[in-house]
């Protein structure tokens, strides 16, 4: 892991010198309010990685010392050998599900703040225009923004339409949306309010109006890094809010919220594959081990961000594309582990 971290670290600020130097910020300020947050985000993404070439490596050497025969010629079962591999592998998984769900979100919300701020000078959420907001802000009732400066927390061309059954009861329509700081709540202006019943249709027009929308500034902010830097429960409540409101392009949150879980299990998948793959002596000893571990992992790599593509641009349920490299994986276990010898 340190290994790949001085690596990994060395490639990310050569690649961000300039902007660094254009930053006007020391070095420490500079590792506290962004290395800070990078090193856990790489940790998280190459940790199933980590212990699967870990675990090739030590278990590939205890072969080549016939560490392994010996212990197998003692009466030991495979399956007893493999038992270590397993609460370790649970173990680690367990650290990732926990880190997955809380620690690396928290560093991501460091990585990214820094990276708006002065690297991408707020260009994906901090400012700006947004139009064409179309949305349910309940069960029942509808609203459209035009023009909206996430700077200002100002929209024009705001309406509300609220409908019973197939008909609609109630329309609003304002020329300015304008956020309360104060009051945390919207204000309109030049509001015409229509309320529809069965025999006549009446219509009230105010300078002013306070409504509560059940939606706030933030939720009408496009953010690129919001899945990243969301705990667990914060997104699976983010995903259940736009739901209602009947927002589009939520199977990359839900992907993402899956693979929390899916992940960690890939690390106790992995560690059963290593062990029973480098248990095994062979002339090519350690070297042999982990090409063929590496080929693996890349094999993985690909038919997770294959599975990820077609749930994002295609039909592939969330849920299955989270799993699915997992699930093909576990059929490439069995089959290691009918060949190793025992």
């Amino acid at each position: 892991m340190m290994l790949f971290t001085v690596i990994a670290v060395a490639i990310d600020s050569s690649e961000k010198t300039d902007d660094f130097v254009k930053t006007g910020l020391d070095t420490g300020t500079i590792i506290t309010d962004y290395y800070f947050g990078f090193v856990p985000f790489i940790w998280g993404l190459l940790f199933p990685l980590f212990v699967f070439i870990g675990c090739i490596y030590f278990t590939s050497r205890m072969a080549a010392r016939s560490e392994i025969v010996s212990i197998l010629a003692s009466g030991t079962s495979f399956n007893r050998f493999l038992r270590a591999y397993l609460v370790g592998g649970i173990l680690l998984g367990a650290v990732l599900w926990y880190a997955n769900r809380y620690m690396i979100p928290k560093a991501n919300a460091i990585r990214s703040r820094f990276e708006i701020e002065y690297l991408k000078k707020g260009e994906s959420s901090s400012g700006g225009y947004s139009s064409k907001y179309y949305m349910r802000s309940d069960s029942n009732t509808y609203i459209g923004i035009k023009y909206y400066d996430t700077a200002a927390k100002r929209a024009s061309g705001f309406f509300l339409d609220r409908v019973s059954g197939d008909k609609m009861v109630y329309n609003l329509r304002a020329d300015v949306l304008q956020w309360d700081t104060a009051k945390k709540n919207w204000v309109l202006t030049n509001v015409v309010a229509r309320t529809i019943d069965s025999m006549r249709e009446t219509i009230t027009t105010k300078e002013t109006m306070t409504i509560n929308l059940n939606i706030k500034p933030e939720d009408l902010r496009h953010d690129e890094y919001l899945k990243d830097k969301l705990t667990t429960p914060q997104l699976t409540k983010y995903i259940k809010a736009e739901e209602i409101r009947g927002s589009e392009g939520l199977n990359t949150l839900k992907v993402e919220a899956y693979r929390r879980s899916a992940t960690p299990f890939t690390v106790v998948l992995l560690t059963l594959i290593g062990a029973v793959i480098a248990s095994r002596k062979t002339r090519g000893g350690s070297g042999l081990h982990l090409a063929i571990g590496i080929a693996i992992a890349a094999i993985f790599i690909i038919s997770d961000r294959f599975s990820t593509v077609f749930a994002v641009k295609g039909s592939l349920p969330p849920l299955i594309a989270a799993w699915l490299p997992n699930i093909a994986f576990s059929f490439v276990a069995f089959y290691f582990y009918r060949r190793a010898p025992k």
